[in-house]
């Protein structure tokens, strides 16, 4: 099991660069439930804001990401992870929904999946096992 952020969920669903480097890694994951918003916003920017995808593309993409849910991601409550990621953020300088994928690394001590490269840079400041 390993902690996955959106931008690494994202990438994987909406087979951006580098996608297939993934794979490996979406087995068995947990995130903060915040990461649903943040996945179906960036479906709706491709859709609405890049025009990479159309809407039926968008659908296919919102129903594989379900199914993934139900099958491979385990969906933690954030308030659980909340203020522990707030003393992360005002400490590093990182944004709140950063810093709750840390947090949720640090509290569950499984690695973190992640393409954010302050991220990464912070989380392995703190200890936490970094993917890929």
């Amino acid at each position: 099991m390993i902690v996955v952020d959106a931008s690494a969920l994202i990438a994987f669903f909406l087979r951006e660069e580098g996608w297939r480097d993934l794979a490996k890694y979406m087995i068995r994951t947990m995130s903060v439930d915040h990461v649903i918003k943040e996945f179906y916003n960036a479906v709706w920017k491709a859709v609405y804001m890049q025009k990479r995808i159309d809407v039926t593309r968008a659908r296919e993409i919102i129903d594989m990401f379900k199914k993934y849910l139900s099958k491979n991601m385990e969906i933690r409550n954030e308030i659980n992870y909340i203020d522990y990621a707030y003393q992360i953020s005002l400490s590093n300088g990182l944004t709140i929904y950063d810093s709750l994928y840390i947090a949720l690394a640090i509290k569950e001590n499984l690695p973190l999946l992640t393409l954010d490269q302050k991220q990464k840079m912070i989380a392995h400041r703190l200890g936490i096992s970094i993917l890929p």
